[in-house]
Formats: structure tokens, sequence, C-alpha cells
């Protein structure tokens, strides 16, 4: 069969699945961007196969293609778009892939007459050339996000922040605005060094699971949507302050579950009063969740105190079977030596450092890869 007549059925193949997306009545127009463009990213991978210098013959398809859109469907097809969809559809090839072939109703999609133009099967009609509703259902389904958040996702370089990101944005509802916000503040790479180095890729498999008063913790934890200057001239009333006239971005930087209670919660014994910080609620973990803020050096006395709230919470406080009571110290200088030789090993009490401006992207990375390494190192005893 000719390059002339493949390139046709290209074409063709494009502008119905184009038609079929939008007479789909796709839940938005982002998310039916999503099902088209990967459909059409699949297209031209699949085509592109078949040519001999890949990369060249590559980019002259896309130009060729590009035009011919342009003139039967209309704008919205240049180059790089198309591109956009190529890179789309090949850090999301798998998306169906788990479809067994004896669950697929037609023929495979074919291009050349010889072969089908992909492994992964797909549900298509009886005219193989324009995929069924439930095909497009079926990739809707497993790619959540509108095409702004896919966007957006290309930037990540990394395959399991890539997913990590994905997981989460799609399970928090989060806004491409929200989405940038987590990318920028480096969550994926916080969270994993946050935690034990076994969990690290559970982090892209699953995003993150609260199952445990440690599975909370960042470190750090990024304030720079308070907008306070890095200076030692404001005091911990000044950072609480902020904290609440900004509470909702505070409750996103915190993670799931969380619940706002009080402000400077008093409670009193032996006529003394005491002042929590900021009194949360967990609903994931059903427990109560206390933070002070540390504007200078952390010490052993105020991880006592920490300990003394949590110990109040947990005998006067907490009812019926909700968990344990956590405390965290936020502090802008935290001393590991100090918070290990304090608290016993057992104790609910996490220290995190806070920071006013956004962390750099490139040393976290290199630290998380440093964990993989040392994981790896171990024998690769360890699955996925």
């Amino acid at each position: 069969m000719s390059e002339a007549f493949d390139f046709e059925r290209l074409v063709e193949l494009c502008r119905r699945t184009h038609e079929e997306t939008r007479r789909s009545g796709a839940r938005a127009v982002d998310r039916s961007l999503v099902v088209r463009n990967w459909l059409f990213g699949w297209y031209i991978v699949e085509f592109e196969q078949s040519g001999a210098d890949r990369a060249e013959y590559g980019r002259q398809t896309l130009k060729k293609l590009s035009k011919a859109l342009k003139a039967r469907i209309g704008r919205g097809f240049s180059v790089d778009t198309l591109e956009r969809m190529r890179r789309f559809y090949i850090a999301h090839g798998d998306v169906l892939s788990d479809v067994r072939p004896s669950d697929i109703s037609a023929t495979p999609l074919r291009i050349s007459g010889n072969q089908p133009i992909s492994s992964t099967p797909l549900r298509i009609s009886p005219d193989p050339w324009t995929p069924t509703a439930a095909t497009l259902a079926e990739v809707a389904e497993r790619l959540p996000l509108g095409w702004s958040h896919y966007l957006t996702l290309m930037s990540v370089s990394d395959p399991e922040a890539r997913r990590f990101y994905e997981i989460e944005a799609a399970d928090n509802d989060w806004s491409v605005r929200e989405l940038k916000r987590q990318l920028d503040s480096s969550l994926y790479q916080r969270l994993a060094l946050s935690r034990d180095k076994h969990e690290v890729r559970r982090l892209a498999r699953e995003g993150q699971v609260v199952e445990k008063a440690s599975d909370l913790i960042k470190d750090p934890v990024v304030l720079e949507f308070l907008g306070l200057e890095e200076t030692p001239a404001y005091s911990e009333s000044d950072l609480e302050t902020a904290i609440i006239d900004r509470l909702q971005q505070f409750l996103l930087e915190l993670g799931k579950g969380f619940l706002f209670e009080a402000r400077q919660k008093r409670f009193s014994f032996d006529d003394s009063h005491f002042f929590v910080d900021l009194v949360f609620y967990n609903r994931l973990l059903r427990c109560y969740v206390l933070i002070d803020l540390k504007a200078g050096k952390l010490t052993h006395q105020d991880l006592g105190q920490m300990q003394m709230y949590v110990n109040y919470f947990d005998r006067y406080v907490r009812i019926g079977d909700e968990l344990p009571t956590i405390g965290i110290l936020l502090c802008d200088a935290k001393n590991d030596a100090v918070v290990e030789l304090t608290l016993p090993e057992d104790a609910n009490i996490y220290a995190s450092k806070y920071q006013l401006y956004l962390p750099s992207r490139e040393e976290l990375a290199d630290q998380v890869a440093r964990v993989r390494r040392e994981i790896g190192g171990r024998g690769g005893k360890e699955n996925g």
C-alpha cells in the first residue's frame, strides 16, 4: 500500500475521530480534548513507525498533517500542538493495556492493511476507522484530568513524579493553578524525603496514602503563599495571623483530610493556662493534630511543651475510638539531634522546618535520586 494512501487514511482517521469526540457530548470540552488528543497522538506515533528516518520523517508528517487538518477541520492543529499530542500519547500509551484481546468487539484498527497499528487493544466500531463511544468512554475513564492539567504535567520529566501528581490532582480535584503550585513547591520530593525509604516508590503508584501519623508530615513545609519576607523581624504571632488569613492555602499545603478547629486553643490545670497555636482535626486518621509555630531555634523545652499538649488532648479531649493526638512543631531552624534525644522513639510528635520561599526543585530531586540509589543498592530486593 502506497505512502500516499496511508497518509490519506491517517488524515481521514483524525477527521472522523474529531467529529466523533465532538458529537459524543463529553463531560466538558477540556475532557473531550484529552480523549481526542490521546487518540490523535496514538495515530501519529503508529503512522510514524513506518518511516525510515524517524526523526525527520516524523517532523515532515506533522507538517503535512497540520496543513491537511487545518484545511478539513479548521484552526487549532499547529505542528507544535500535534507534537504535544504525540508526546501525550507516548507518556500515557498504556492507559488501556490491561484490556484483554477477548474483550475487543471488532477487528483491531489498521492503517497499513497488514498489521494492527498498536498492540494496545481498543474497542472499536465495525468501521475500523472510527472509534465507538465505548472506546471514547474507556479512554476518558483512564485519563481523569483535563487537557490543561496534562499540558502542565508534560513539564515533569521524572515519570514517577509525574504519575504521583496525576493521581493527587485527580483525587483532590486540583485546579490547574493548584497543580502548578504543588509542582513549584516540589510536593513529591518533599513527601519522598519525609518518608521511610521503603515507601518512596509507593508515592508514584498510589499517591499520598494517609494511614498513620508520619504520613501527614512534609519536611520542609512551604509557606510562600503567606507573602512574608524571609526576615527575623516577624514574630510567631505574625506568622500565625498570616496563616489564618490564608487558611485555605495552608490547609492545601498540610495535605489530605485536615479540618481547622481553633486558634490559640486554651486549656488549664493547676491554675496555669496554656495555649496551642493551631488545632486541626484529620478526618482520615480521626485524630487531633496540634501545631505550634517557632520562629527561632527549636529547643528541647519546645518539644517537652508539645508533649504536654498532646498528653492533655489524649486524656481530656480525645473520645471513643479516635486515634492518639499528633503534635507538629513548625520551626525555621530544626536540629534533628535535639529531636531524637528529647523524644522517645514512639512519640507522636514531629518537627518540620518551614520556609517562606519555594524550594529548589533540582536540590530536592537530587536528594530523592540519592534515596532511590540507596534502595537499588540493597540488592534490588524491593519490588516496584
